[in-house]
């Protein structure tokens, strides 16, 4: 098997962007840190007055987002990696057996760093 290193850097790049863009609808990136992103609070509330209840859904909305920056920050280091792989010719290979990764695991999910069998030990 031969890996299609341009058909998966396409991909992830389309991903890569998809991510982004969902990234900035609940966060930011850090200033001090541009490769780190960080959850904002929900913009469409004004608690400058607010009562218990508005300060406490603030909070929630600010709560709801850092848990999908959380878990999109992850897939987007995933697909940097991925990226990253296939700029010094390591894409497609399991980080525990050094086998290549099988084609339609990788057409699943481009950022795959294990093979089928390791896939739950990474």
């Amino acid at each position: 098997m031969t890996t299609d290193y341009e058909h998966f850097k396409k991909k992830l790049l389309a991903e890569k962007k998809e991510i982004e863009q969902e990234l900035e609808k609940v966060g930011r990136r850090n200033p001090d840190n541009p490769s780190d992103w960080e959850a904002t609070p929900p913009i469409d509330r004004d608690t400058s007055q607010a009562d218990e209840n508005t300060v406490a859904d603030s909070i929630e909305g600010y709560e709801d987002n850092m848990a999908i920056v959380n878990t999109l920050e992850t897939r987007y280091n995933d697909i940097k990696s991925g990226l990253d792989k296939i700029e010094h010719g390591t894409y497609g290979l399991c980080q525990i057996c050094g086998k290549e990764i099988e084609t339609d695991r990788l057409e699943a999910n481009p950022s795959a760093r294990t093979c089928i069998e390791h896939m739950n030990v990474d």
